[in-house]
């Protein structure tokens, strides 16, 4: 399944975990998702809030400004949030927000046997959490932490209060023992769940699951029952409806939102389409997609002109049929993207949009919103224009077939095809090459993606693992698009109206220290990252310096763990990794939310709205469009990963005693990971290495006392494929000398 452009596994696995201790004897379940606090609660703290809270206001007055109408209610949840300690309340029935006194919000993301670690939400590193103060909390709850405390191994807290619970599910394999049966979960739940005989819901050994956790007597997460079962655990394709159930990810579409859909494909461009919009049927515009692409959501166009280059960038335009509010709109919100497994896609839109309406199909008239774009003959672009546009794609383009033509090795029946657009792809293909020019002297980085392509039989097992590679008609389009972002962009910023803008904000010092004494070791000169405030080009630069070495996909992956994730906000702080300082993302309405919330915004003002009345009518619908926009990417990036862990594991199994040399790509007290050139990552235990007394050096290293044998990140390796668990998606290897 073709992905469109946009962790490792855990080593192992302890058993059991001690959490808050209510009465003895029952069972306790995990509390379905909600937010702890009432909705009298919520008012109350919200009031206090907005009050002003630490300088006290009357209970009567508190009441009134709450909007809680019921007496007894009120006093009710006052009273609990005085007991809860977030309140005070005076002897003359002031109340106050207790201060935070150095308290810290933040979310558990890993839970163990006796032990838990909490991710604060400023950004700063995990917390660690003993048993005895987690109070019942389980992964992914929303916490307030107290009592934080900087020790040896890093800093440490205790849960003051639980805010929200979890909202996503929980999935595992099923595992039967001669003891009885139990749950390996997966994701950030380190060790195993007992299930008894009346909770397997017939699930077999070695089934995917979905379970709900209970709590014993006292309070210990250590059992689980079986709510359904996805199929055997041995399917990656089984594993990945498992993976998309856990994380939340929105697979059906109500009917509502069908039914809109529906009526709205069956909509007519109109005579009045037609007038309102500029007429761009007869320009040599074309799409470029990959062969099995059915949501064709932009296409180009170039002439040359006297003073350079005139770019057209035609998008979909989905604004025109998701209208703010309805249905489609609402559900598009809520995933926020496209998902990209090998063996399916997740859409944004129903189908009857993202594959039908709204899609750039050649041959058709259809609705675009153009970015009109121009540029000197070096690349600079000179001017920008953004228009409602009726445009008729005259081809549709494959990669693979472009590709051939701009390398000259096409057949006559290709060239054939192409022949309506030749001169406008020859142009396109100059100013791709000025404007990839330009990105490079301003110093944008080319940091190896290693992505994936996953081939499937009809059965939907993965009979094979590619490296994604891409040619220069890829490289054309991305250069087009990062066009058109720019000017959406630069045009938000004139008119001064809320956008939504796709940041990369500079890396943290801390992190740029460890990553030299990183390249240091690697031997990769890197002074350059040393002088304080690297710009992009400094990186730039240590990447070009690795590059066709052993080293170069190590360098590449390090230099982008050292990077902030990108994401979308409402505010511009450019875009590091592009070495820009405007951006956004115009050119993807139908897989991309954010694109969508910049066409209706843009909309408005191509026609004629005043910039007060825009910044009025979405400063807030910005501000929360990025902010979720964000969270479903963090959503979509962590469900595609998971899924194509289980399928290169899918694909291993099938080549179980196998050699191969491959780059150590990582190095961990226990042991080293190794990647193959197909990008398959398995790890390799020190215990393997017969008569060997490794000595760590806590980053890259591992030197063995007895010989000097050493294992050093970058350098190659041989390997046998050991073993390879789908439902984990665990490859484990062994060193050839073993």
């Amino acid at each position: 399944m073709e992905r469109k452009k946009q962790g490792n596994y855990r080593e192992n696995k302890s058993t059991g975990h001690k959490g808050a201790r209510p009465a003895a004897g029952g069972v306790r379940q995990r509390p379905a998702a909600r937010d702890v606090h009432t909705p009298e609660q919520k008012l109350i703290l919200t009031a206090l809030r907005r009050c002003g809270g630490g300088d006290g206001v009357p209970s009567r007055a508190l009441m009134r400004e709450a909007g809680v109408m019921n007496k007894n209610a009120f006093y009710e949840a006052l009273r609990s949030l005085k007991e809860a300690g977030e309140v005070k309340v005076d002897k003359d029935h002031w109340v106050t927000l207790v201060p935070d006194s150095g308290d810290i919000e933040a979310q558990l993301v890993s839970l163990s046997e006796k032990f838990g670690f909490a991710r604060p939400k400023n950004g700063t590193g995990d917390i660690f959490i003993p048993g005895s103060a987690l109070k019942g909390a389980f992964v992914g709850d929303e916490l307030v932490l107290s009592d934080i405390q900087q020790r040896e191994k890093g800093p440490s807290g205790r849960v003051k209060r639980i805010v929200a619970r979890a909202s996503g599910s929980v999935t595992g394999t099923v595992h039967l023992d001669p003891g009885g049966a139990r749950v390996t979960p997966d994701g950030p739940v380190r060790y195993d769940l007992k299930v008894r005989p009346a909770d397997l819901n017939g699930a077999r050994d070695g089934d995917k699951v979905l379970i709900r956790p209970q709590a014993d007597g006292r309070g210990d997460w250590v059992f689980a029952e079986v709510k359904s079962v996805f199929g055997s655990g041995s399917s990656a394709r089984v594993c990945s409806d498992a993976i998309i159930e856990r994380c939340g990810i929105p697979k059906e579409f109500p009917p509502e939102v069908m039914a809109e859909a529906e009526q709205v494909s069956r909509a007519a461009i109109t005579e009045a389409d037609f007038r309102e919009r500029l007429d761009l049927r007869e320009e040599p515009v074309f799409t470029i997609d990959s062969a099995d692409a059915k949501d064709l959501d932009d296409a180009i166009s170039v002439r040359k002109t006297r003073a350079g280059y005139k770019l057209g960038v035609h998008i979909a335009d989905v604004s025109h049929y998701v209208k703010a509010g309805g249905a489609i709109d609402r559900e598009a919100f809520r995933r926020g993207t496209s998902v990209y497994f090998a063996d399916r896609v997740i859409p944004m839109l129903p189908e009857a949009l993202s594959n039908g309406v709204c899609s750039l199909n050649a041959g058709t008239e259809k609705l675009a919103f153009s970015a009109l774009l121009s540029f000197d003959r070096e690349g600079n672009m000179t001017g920008y224009e953004f228009h409602k546009s009726v445009i008729n794609s005259k081809v549709r383009g494959v990669y693979r077939e472009v590709n051939e033509i701009l390398a000259g090795t096409a057949s006559k029946d290709l060239l054939k095809k192409y022949a309506p657009v030749k001169t406008s792809l020859k142009n396109a293909k100059e100013l791709a090459d000025l404007l990839k020019k330009k990105a490079v002297e301003r110093g944008e980085m080319e940091l190896e993606s290693g992505e994936t392509k996953f081939v499937l039989d009809e059965k939907g097992v993965c009979i094979d693992i590619l490296p994604r590679t891409t040619g220069e008609s890829e490289a054309l389009i991305e250069q087009m698009m990062i066009a058109a972002n720019i000017a959406a962009a630069k045009v938000a910023q004139e008119a001064e109206i809320p956008f939504l803008y796709r940041t990369h904000e500079k890396p943290q010092p801390d992190r740029v220290i460890e990553l030299c004494d990183l390249l240091d070791r690697l031997g990769v000169p890197c002074g350059e990252l040393k002088k304080g405030n690297p710009t992009a080009k400094d990186f730039a630069a240590v990447l070009n310096r690795a590059k066709g070495t052993p080293k170069e996909a190590l360098v590449s992956q390090r230099i982008l763990r050292t990077m902030e994730k990108a994401r979308y906000s409402d505010r511009e702080v450019g875009h590091f990794g592009l070495a820009l300082p405007d951006y956004s993302h115009y050119t993807s309405p139908i897989r991309r939310y954010p694109d969508t919330s910049i066409h209706r915004i843009l909309t408005d003002l191509v026609s004629g709205t005043d910039p007060a009345e825009i910044a009025h009518r979405y400063a807030a619908f910005a501000a929360e469009s990025a902010e979720e926009s964000s969270k479903n990417e963090v959503r979509a990036v962590t469900g595609e990963r998971a899924a194509e862990d289980c399928y290169m594991a899918e694909y291993m199994r099938a080549h179980l005693g196998e050699r191969h040399v491959g780059i150590i790509s990582g190095a961990t007290p226990r042991g080293i990971f190794v990647k193959l050139p197909n990008n398959a990552e398995g790890f390799v235990s020190l215990n393997d290495f017969p008569d060997c007394d490794f000595e760590f050096d806590g980053e890259i290293t591992h030197m063995d006392r007895r010989s000097g044998l050493t294992l050093t990140v970058g350098e190659e390796l041989g390997i046998i494929v050991a073993a390879a668990d789908v439902a984990t998606g665990r490859i484990d290897f062994v060193p050839q000398e073993a």
